[in-house]
């Protein structure tokens, strides 16, 4: 991609953004929705912006909202950004940010059952009260 297509990226990514946290009147389109991207090819047809969804379990109905309204939401950015020709916009969801907050969920789940097996080795090791120290005493007289 060339710099004129990643400055017209950016500038989609956060107007598409604007636009979708002003809301839809699409009732499928709920949750916390976040552009995480936008490709545009270098004749300027086409953006291809990467969504993530939270809870996951509305990411399905959300991209069927967001595909419905693309030529909503192309039109309220079209409004936005000055740029001569507008790119159709096609949605995707952002596999990589799903990836990511699986391997984050597995790295605190690593570090709670770490934290609760140190705890757990550190209740039963004995402590100086509970171990009685006996003191043997050589006589050397034999006594």
């Amino acid at each position: 991609m060339s710099q004129r297509t990643d400055r017209i990226s950016a500038l989609l990514r956060e107007s598409i953004q604007k636009v979708i946290s002003k809301g839809l009147q699409d009732p499928r389109v709920r949750g916390l929705i976040t552009v995480t991207r936008v490709t545009t090819a270098d004749d300027l047809t086409q953006s291809t912006v990467f969504i993530s969804v939270l809870p996951a379990e509305r990411a399905e109905l959300s991209m069927h909202g967001l595909k419905a309204a693309a030529a909503h939401i192309r039109h309220e950015v079209g409004n936005d950004v000055a740029i001569r020709k507008m790119p159709k916009l096609v949605f995707k969801l952002d596999a990589a940010a799903s990836k990511q907050a699986g391997v984050l969920d597995a790295i605190a789940k690593a570090t709670r059952e770490r934290e609760e097996s140190e705890s757990g080795e550190a209740n039963n090791a004995p402590t100086d009260s509970d171990t009685s120290e006996v003191e043997y005493s050589e006589d050397t007289d034999g006594r």
